[in-house]
This record gives structure tokens, C-alpha cells and sequence, in this order.
């Protein structure tokens, strides 16, 4: 098992986990700032795990990446599995406008031709990714985690799952159904095309009056949506709000948002490392998803079933 320098904490509760240590790499920029990746010991024959998210900074993390599993295939590893806790780029899946990149997909593609025999991701923005590779991926949630965290603090008694957005709907569907069938509500938006993390909320679709609303998604970024769909919902009559995300990216205006926002408490996992920033936030709660991907590892590893994790 070897580390990028995108998550070392991660990789390290990993691979305790596993009861191994993490593989001996070097690692270090040239003056010029090209990167010089040195595989420092034996890998020849040996099925090997590459931990390293492409979170921010992405294109450095991306770059990293690629170089570190090219080293792996030039040192004659057996095979080389890229576990990316978080995929940068998810969310240029699709072309809205005439003249963009699908980003999304030819970072697959680099991925791919860099030598890259499998891809372990954790709650890609969409399942269409899955496709944009022509390496094997599996695809985990971590909604077993974060489910674990909402029945034993949270509590499932009045509880309503709400999709900031229509797109997100299976997801909040997942989570309710596994937290005893509770009802779900949508938020209803339109985002204002020609600006990026820019966000209307219009409506709720659904009764969030006098319940715990608890809402879902798979990212955080900039925090404008789901801050703005926690004040329609609480103003609604929601007596409490939560929000849940798997990956923390919690950029630009971020902080002073969800500290002045009427959420309660954010969950979100160690995908992504969390700026120092947000250590003395109370409304902040991060849990590991470190033995959930270590099982997955060892799934891969010894054959077994990966959809099992979620039986």
C-alpha cells in the first residue's frame, strides 16, 4: 500500500487497519516545481494499492497521481489499484454548454493510460463515471458510515431525508430506506447557468414540518446550496437541520457560511483533509471512512464481494 501526498493521514488509518505499513515512496518537487517520484522499495509481481485523492490543490494532486502509478508500472508491479477517496474534476460529467470539456472523462482516460489496473472510488458525483473508464472501478458509499453516525447521535424518530436537488434523489432514497423507511423532501432549484456555484433555491417538495431534517448530498463546496436549502426547509417548520456529505471540499466562502447558517451540525467524512480552519468550528464533524475502505482493499484483494459492504 503507497500514499500520494493529496491525504497521508488516511492512508496511514488504512493501512493500520490492514495491520500493514505504508510502502516506502519519495516524493519531492524539482526547483523548477515538476515532481521527482522514486518507488524506494520492491514491487515487482505484487498487487498494489495507491492511495491518493485528486482534491485541492487538484491539478497537483491529478499530476502526482499519474506520475506515482507510471513509477508502479515501470517498477513491474503485478497490479496497480488507484484508490481515490475523492475524484476531482466529478462534476464536469456532462457538456451543458456548447464548446465545454467532459473533463471528467478524460481524466479517467489519463488514469487509464498511466497504467492504472482498477479504480476504488468512493461516492463519485454520478454513476455515469463509472463508464468513462476503460479500467475495472468499484464503486462504494459511504452511506453505511455516515447512516452509522446519524442512528447513534441523530436518532431516527421524526426524521426527514431531504435532497438538496433533483439529481440527488436515489441518494436520499438510499438513506432513508436504511433509516427505518423515512419520508424524503426535495429541494427545488434552479442554478443560474452563466455563474458557477451559484445557486437559487425555489421550493420543498414534501413535509419537513415539526421534523429533524437531515440533508444529504454528496459534496460540500462552496456551501451556497445547501445553506440556502437549510433556511427554505427550516423556514418551512423544520425544528432541527442537519447537513451530511461525504466530501468535505469546503472552498472560498465555505466557513462563514455554514457558521452563520441555521444547520445544527455537518457530518461529513476524511475524504478529503480538513483545513485548519475548520478545527475550531462546533458545527463541524468528521468521521473516518479508513476501516470501511480498508475492507474494501481486502475484498479486492482476497476475490470477495465489494457489494457486499452495503448488504
Amino acid at each position: 500500500i503507497f500514499s500520494g501526498r493529496a491525504n497521508p493521514l488516511l492512508s496511514m488509518e488504512i493501512a493500520q487497519e490492514l495491520g500493514m505499513e505504508l510502502g516506502k515512496i519519495k516524493i519531492s518537487p524539482f526547483a523548477d516545481g515538476e515532481l521527482y517520484v522514486q518507488i524506494q522499495e520492491s514491487v515487482r509481481g505484487c498487487e498494489v494499492f495507491l492511495i491518493q485523492p485528486t482534491s485541492p490543490p487538484v491539478n497537483e494532486n491529478l499530476i502526482e497521481l499519474l506520475i506515482i502509478i507510471d513509477a508502479l508500472r515501470r517498477a513491474s508491479a503485478k497490479t496497480i489499484n488507484v484508490v481515490m477517496p475523492y475524484y476531482g474534476y466529478a462534476r464536469q460529467d456532462r457538456k451543458a454548454s456548447g464548446r465545454e470539456p467532459i473533463t471528467s472523462k478524460l481524466v479517467a482516460k489519463l488514469i487509464g493510460e498511466a497504467g492504472a489496473d482498477r479504480v476504488l472510488g468512493l461516492d463519485l458525483h454520478s454513476e455515469q463515471i463509472i463508464g468513462f473508464f476503460d479500467t475495472l472501478v468499484d464503486h462504494v458509499h459511504a452511506m453505511p458510515v455516515l447512516n452509522d453516525y446519524i442512528k447513534r447521535f441523530i436518532g431516527t424518530d421524526n426524521l426527514v431525508i431531504v435532497s438538496p436537488d433533483v439529481g440527488g434523489v436515489a441518494r436520499a432514497r438510499g438513506y432513508a430506506k436504511r433509516l427505518g423507511d423515512a419520508p424524503i423532501a426535495i429541494v427545488d432549484k434552479r442554478r443560474q447557468h452563466d455563474k458557477q456555484n451559484v445557486i437559487e433555491v425555489m421550493n420543498v417538495i414534501g413535509d419537513v414540518e415539526g421534523k429533524t431534517a437531515i440533508l444529504i448530498d454528496d459534496l460540500i463546496d462552496t456551501a451556497g446550496t445547501i445553506c440556502k436549502a437549510a433556511e427554505l426547509i427550516k423556514s418551512k417548520g423544520a425544528t432541527r437541520v442537519f447537513a451530511c456529505a461525504t466530501h468535505g471540499v469546503l472552498s472560498g466562502p465555505a466557513y462563514e457560511r455554514i457558521e452563520n447558517s441555521v444547520i445544527e451540525e455537518i457530518i461529513i467524512t476524511n475524504s478529503i483533509p480538513l483545513a485548519p480552519i475548520w478545527i475550531q468550528s462546533k458545527k463541524m464533524k468528521q468521521i473516518s471512512v479508513a476501516p470501511f475502505l480498508a475492507e474494501a482493499i481486502r475484498r479486492i484483494h482476497t476475490g470477495d464481494s465489494v457489494s457486499g459492504l452495503f448488504v
